[in-house]
C-alpha cells in the first residue's frame, strides 16, 4: 500500500507540475506560486474539517515542525533559476541525485527521528541502477559556464530540500493527522509566497486581479499539492526514505511522459531512458525486501 502512495504522490507532481505551467504562462511565476498556496490552503482546510481533523496539535511541538512549508519555497526559488541555464533533464537528474543521498542518510542515521533503514550489501544493486538513471539524465553538464555551474547546484540542493521539507512534515503529521498537516505547510508557505510577489524585481501583482481562466482546471495545482503532502506525511513514516525517492520520480517521470505525448510536447529522451533505468532499480529493491521479508518469515517458522 505504501509504495503505491508513494509512486501515487510522483503521478500528482507530475500533474500539479503540468497545470502549474499554464498557470504560470497566465500570471506569471511567483503570483501562480501564491494562487497555488491560496487554493491549496482552501482545500486542505475544507478536507480536514470534513473528516472532523483538528488542524493543530495538542500539545506544543518544536519549531522546526513547521518549517516545511518555508524551506520548500527555495526550491521554488532555484528551480526559477535553473531553468534555461541547463536542461529540463538534467534539473530532473540533479533533483533525483539529491534526495538520493539525503534518503541515504535518513535512512542510515534516523535523522529528524526518523525509523533508521540501514543500508543493506543486497541493495546496493539497486543503488548503482539509480545512480545509472542519473548519469543517462546528464545530459548537458559538461563544459559549463558559470550560471550553468550554479544552476546544477542549486538543482542538486533542491533536491537535498525535497527530502528535508518531506521529513520535517512527517513528523509533523504523526500530531496532527496527514491532511492537517498539509493543511499548516501550504499556511506557512502562503505569507513567503506573498512576499515573493510583493518583492520580486519585475513581478506583476495586478495580474492576480485579471478574470479568472474559463480553463479551471489551471487552478487544479493547489489540490494536487495537497495531496502531494497528504501521500507523503502517509507514506514516509513507514518506509524508507530512499524508496520512497525512487518510486516518487518513477510515477513523476512516466506520467509526465504520458501528459507529453497526450498534449503533443516534445520529451527528453534521455528522460525516459534514464526513468526506466530507475524504474528497475525501484522493481529490483521490492523484490529484494519481499523476498528478504519471506525468508525471515519462513525462519520463524522453523
Amino acid at each position: 500500500m505504501y509504495n503505491f502512495l508513494a509512486l501515487l504522490s510522483g503521478v500528482f507532481i507530475a500533474l500539479m507540475v503540468a497545470v502549474n505551467g499554464d498557470l504560470t504562462a497566465m500570471y506569471g511565476n511567483y503570483n501562480a506560486t501564491f494562487i497555488v498556496h491560496v487554493i491549496a490552503v482552501v482545500f486542505a482546510f475544507t478536507f480536514s474539517k470534513i473528516g472532523k481533523k483538528k488542524l493543530f496539535p495538542k500539545k506544543k511541538l518544536p519549531v522546526w515542525f513547521y518549517l516545511a512549508g518555508a524551506f520548500g519555497i527555495f526550491s521554488v526559488l532555484f528551480s526559477n533559476y535553473s531553468f534555461g541555464k541547463i536542461s529540463l533533464t538534467s534539473i530532473l537528474a540533479l533533483n533525483l541525485f539529491g534526495q538520493t543521498v539525503f534518503s541515504l542518510l535518513i535512512d542510515n542515521f534516523g535523522l529528524f527521528g526518523m525509523e533508521k533503514h540501514p543500508f543493506k550489501r543486497s541493495s546496493l544493486i539497486g543503488l548503482i541502477f539509480s545512480l545509472a538513471g542519473v548519469v543517462v539524465m546528464l545530459d548537458d553538464v559538461a563544459g559549463v559556464d558559470l550560471a550553468a555551474l550554479i544552476a546544477i547546484i542549486l538543482s542538486f540542493v533542491t533536491g537535498l530540500n525535497t527530502v528535508f521539507t518531506r521529513s520535517i512534515n512527517a513528523r509533523l503529521s504523526e500530531h496532527v493527522g496527514a491532511m492537517p498537516g498539509s493543511f499548516i505547510n501550504h499556511l506557512v508557505g502562503l505569507p513567503f509566497t506573498l512576499a515573493l510577489v510583493l518583492l520580486m524585481p519585475g513581478n506583476n501583482i495586478a495580474l492576480i486581479a485579471q478574470r479568472p481562466s474559463p480553463r479551471f482546471w489551471i487552478y487544479l495545482g493547489g489540490l494536487f499539492g495537497v495531496l502531494i503532502v497528504f501521500t507523503m506525511n502517509m507514506t514516509v513514516p513507514k518506509i524508507s526514505a530512499l524508496q520512497v525517492t525512487l518510486l516518487a520520480f518513477v510515477g513523476q517521470v512516466f506520467i509526465g511522459i504520458a501528459l507529453d505525448l497526450i498534449m503533443e510536447h516534445d520529451f527528453s529522451p534521455a528522460t525516459f531512458y534514464g526513468g526506466l533505468i530507475v524504474a528497475a532499480a525501484v522493481g529490483f529493491n521490492i523484490l529484494n525486501e519481499y523476498v528478504q521479508s519471506a525468508r525471515k518469515k519462513r525462519q520463524a517458522k522453523q
